[in-house]
C-alpha cells in the first residue's frame, strides 16, 4: 500500500492534546510569563532611577516618581476590580455554554473548553490581576528623589497595556461565545474540526495484506474509558525492533476496559512493556484528535435533538444535514478501512481498524431517517443529499446509498396517509423547504 499524502503524527501530539482539553494549562503558564515579565520590568526600573542618579537628574527623577505615584491609583482600581471582572464575564459565560449544551447537544461544551481565545482570555485576565498585585507591592513610600531606589514606572505603564490587551480579548470573547449560541457557526466547527482529521488521515489503497498467525495479545492495563487516541510512530518502532506486526483491536473511540485485549501480535513475541508504554490513550469521552466518525456523531446528535418533540426544531436538522452529506462527499472516493502503518523500509508493522463507508453511512443518517417522522423539510433534504451523493459516488459504493433511500421511501409511504402529501415529501429539495 502507498501512503502517499499520509502525515505523520507530530510529536508530544497525545500531550497536546491532554493540554488543550484542560483549563489549567494556560494559565499556569501565564503566571509564570508574569513573573518574569515582572522580574524584567523590575530590573528596568532599577536600571532607569540608577542611571538617572548617576546623572544628578533628581528634577527628572521627582517628575517620574510623581507620575508613578499617580498611575498607582490606576493600578490599584485595575486590582481590586478585575477578579470581579473575571467572576461576572465567565459566569455569563458558563450559563450560555449551559444553554448551548442543552439547545444543541452536551458535546458542544468541547468546542468552549478547546477554544483558544477562551483560554487566552482567563490568562491573559488573570496575568492583568496578578501582575497589578505585584506592581502595587513594587511601590515604595519614599518620594524623596534622592532617596528613592525604585520607581515603578515600566511596571505601571505594563500594566496599562495588559489593561487594554483585556479589553480588546473581551470584546473577541463575547463575540465567540454568542457565535456558541447559534447553530450555524457550531456545526461548521465540528465539520471544519472533521475535515482537519481526515487531512491526518493516510491516503493510499486499502487493500488487505496477509498478516501471519496470531501468535499473542497485549491486555489493556489502567484505567477504563474511551480509546481516544495512539502513538502510531512509537507503536511502528516497537513492532520493528521485535520484527513483528502488531495489529490494534478496538477502533478510536471504542470503550475499554481493563483486561480486554487491546493488541494482537502477529508473527513473534510481545514487544517488552517499556516499548508499549504510552501508545494507547484512554480518556473520559471521545475527541476528535484522530476519530473520524466523533463529527458525524456530533451532527446526528444535534439533528436528534432537533427533531425531538421537546424542540422541534427541523430547520436544526437541515443544516446538520447539510454539513454531514459534505463531509460524506468529501470522503466517497477516499481509501477507507482499516490502515495500514509501514517502517521506513516499506513493511507493514502496525494495522488499525478504521469505519468503512458503510459505516459512515450508517451513522450519518440511520438515526436521523428514524426520527423524522413528520417533518417533510427533513425527508426532502435527506433526499436531496443522497442523490448528491449518488452522483458522487463510485459504482463500489452505492449500494448503502440506495438501501437508505429506499428506506427512506419506504417509511415516507408508511408515515403518511395522504398521495398528495407523499409526493410532496419526496421531491428532493437542498433547503428542505425553501
Amino acid at each position: 500500500m502507498s501512503d502517499r499524502g499520509y502525515r505523520p503524527p507530530r510529536a508530544l501530539s497525545p500531550l497536546r492534546e491532554h493540554l488543550r482539553d484542560t483549563f489549567w494549562f494556560a494559565p499556569t503558564l501565564g503566571f509564570v510569563c508574569v513573573f518574569v515579565l515582572w522580574w524584567g520590568a523590575s530590573e528596568l526600573d532599577a536600571a532607569l532611577v540608577a542611571h538617572l542618579r548617576r546623572e544628578a537628574a533628581y528634577d527628572q527623577l521627582g517628575d517620574l516618581i510623581a507620575f508613578s505615584q499617580d498611575a498607582k491609583t490606576i493600578v490599584t482600581t485595575i486590582s481590586s476590580a478585575m477578579m470581579t471582572f473575571i467572576g461576572v464575564v465567565f459566569s455569563i459565560s458558563l450559563v450560555a455554554v449551559q444553554m448551548a449544551s442543552g439547545q444543541l447537544t452536551p458535546r458542544v461544551v468541547r468546542i468552549f473548553v478547546r477554544s483558544r481565545i477562551t483560554k487566552l482570555t482567563l490568562t491573559v485576565f488573570l496575568a492583568t490581576f496578578l501582575f497589578s498585585l505585584l506592581v502595587l507591592a513594587s511601590y515604595e513610600s519614599e518620594r524623596d528623589p534622592v532617596r528613592a531606589v525604585s520607581v515603578p514606572l515600566v511596571q505601571s505603564m505594563l500594566t496599562l497595556a495588559l489593561l487594554g490587551l483585556s479589553l480588546l480579548l473581551f470584546v473577541l470573547y463575547v463575540s465567540s461565545t454568542l457565535r456558541l449560541l447559534q447553530v450555524g457557526p457550531v456545526v461548521d466547527r465540528i465539520a471544519r474540526d472533521s475535515f482537519r482529521v481526515l487531512r491526518r488521515m493516510p491516503g493510499g489503497p486499502r487493500e488487505a495484506e496477509p498478516l501471519g498467525p496470531e501468535t499473542a495479545r497485549v491486555m489493556h492495563e489502567g484505567r477504563a474509558g474511551v480509546l481516544r487516541d495512539v502513538n502510531t510512530a512509537r507503536l511502528v518502532r516497537a513492532a520493528r525492533r521485535q520484527d513483528v506486526v502488531l495489529r490494534l483491536i478496538p477502533r478510536i473511540g471504542d470503550f475499554v476496559v481493563p483486561g480486554t485485549p487491546v493488541l494482537a501480535v502477529h508473527g513473534g513475541a510481545v514487544p517488552p512493556p517499556h516499548a508499549l508504554r504510552y501508545t494507547v490513550h484512554v480518556g473520559v469521552e471521545r475527541t476528535l484528535h484522530q476519530d473520524l466518525t466523533f463529527g458525524l456523531r456530533q451532527l446526528s446528535d444535534i439533528a436528534l435533538r432537533a427533531l425531538s418533540s421537546s424542540v422541534n426544531d427541523p430547520t436544526t436538522a437541515v443544516q446538520c444535514l447539510d454539513r454531514i452529506v459534505q463531509f460524506l462527499a468529501a470522503v466517497v472516493r477516499l481509501p477507507l478501512g482499516a490502515v495500514h502503518h509501514r517502517d521506513r523500509a516499506g513493511r507493514v508493522r502496525l494495522v488499525q481498524d478504521g469505519p468503512g463507508w458503510e459505516d459512515l453511512v450508517d451513522l450519518a443518517f440511520e438515526e436521523i431517517r428514524w426520527c423524522m417522522a413528520g417533518s417533510p423539510q427533513v425527508m426532502r433534504r435527506l433526499l436531496a443529499g443522497l442523490d448528491d451523493l449518488l452522483l458522487l459516488a463510485p459504482e463500489v459504493r452505492r449500494k448503502p446509498l440506495v438501501r437508505h433511500r429506499a428506506l427512506l421511501v419506504q417509511a415516507v409511504e408508511r408515515t403518511v396517509p395522504v398521495a398528495a402529501d407523499r409526493g410532496f415529501a419526496l421531491l428532493p429539495d437542498h433547503q428542505g423547504i425553501g
